[in-house]
């Protein structure tokens, strides 16, 4: 294939990640995904991280699973190995041609550009000619998934996206410190007023009917004001278990950025000594 020799290491598996690693294993580029052993992830159906806790996921027919080491070597074609790592422990190891910082922690804790000859962000937090090669817009609008070359993306405005007029009321958040007791599953349709998941005895409600789109896993320990999960005014059960149009669309930007580089255009050219540009 094309481009098994372009070895991609993402870290993190939510959502928006998730969208970047369907695009590129389907463009046919090997790629390894790191994430926390117990990651917070809402939208889990339809996030690759969620093998760090399950040990396998299939999202849209692509499948990744948790692997203490990954295996050697990466195929493109193959199931997507997820290690457990929140260092740099597997990038220092695998010497990846691309690392991308799909963790949406809108700043930058430790990502530089010396992690690899090609280094993508997504979102807030990151500075392209400064710590990472490019950054993808995550914010719905306009300049959603464009590649930005030099410069941030737009800040993070705290606002969730609107979604049928609905917006901080379709986010779910707990209401105390502790772990998440789920009362409803992904994909329920859910009546406002009904009590989703407790956290330590305390009920989490439904402010309007829809379906349930995400919802954390109970292993996980929250603290009070952190998003547990998402209720969906639409109310389309489909919905809860496909990559969203947001996803794909910063998958596209980061498969842009990945084919447009200067770095990798010599990589690819050097590796298939057939091909000529113009």
């Amino acid at each position: 294939m094309l481009f098994k020799d372009i070895l991609v290491v993402i870290r993190g598996g939510g959502d928006l990640a998730s969208g970047v690693i369907y695009r590129l294993h389907k463009a046919g580029f090997p790629i390894v995904i790191t994430e926390l052993s117990i990651p917070l992830l809402v939208r889990r159906t339809v996030s690759y991280g969620e093998a760090a806790i399950s040990g396998k996921i299939t999202v849209e027919g692509i499948t990744a699973q948790r692997f203490e080491n990954p295996p050697t070597p990466v195929l493109p074609d193959s199931i997507i190995p997820l290690v457990c790592d929140d260092s740099k422990h597997i990038i220092h190891k695998l010497k990846p041609v691309v690392v991308i910082d799909g963790r949406m922690m809108k700043h930058n804790p430790d990502t530089t550009l010396h992690d690899a000859p090609l280094v993508i962000a997504l979102g807030p937090g990151y500075t392209a000619g400064q710590d990472c090669h490019a950054v993808i817009e995550t914010n719905r609008g306009h300049f959603l998934g464009r590649v930005i070359w030099h410069g941030c993306a737009e800040a993070d405005t705290g606002e969730p996206g609107v979604v049928q007029g609905k917006t901080h009321s379709r986010v779910l958040r707990a209401p105390v410190d502790g772990f998440v007791q789920p009362l409803k599953q992904i994909g329920d349709f859910i009546l406002k007023g009904d009590i989703i998941a407790t956290v330590q005895d305390h009920p989490v409600y439904a402010n309007f009917d829809g379906i349930l789109r995400g919802l954390v896993n109970s292993q996980l320990y929250v603290t009070a004001g952190t998003k547990i999960g998402d209720l969906d005014p639409r109310a389309k059960r489909e919905n809860c278990f496909t990559i969203s149009e947001k996803s794909l669309a910063i998958g596209g930007g980061v498969l842009e950025a990945i084919l447009s580089a200067p770095q990798i255009r010599r990589r690819f050219i050097t590796s298939n000594p057939s091909i000529t540009t113009r």
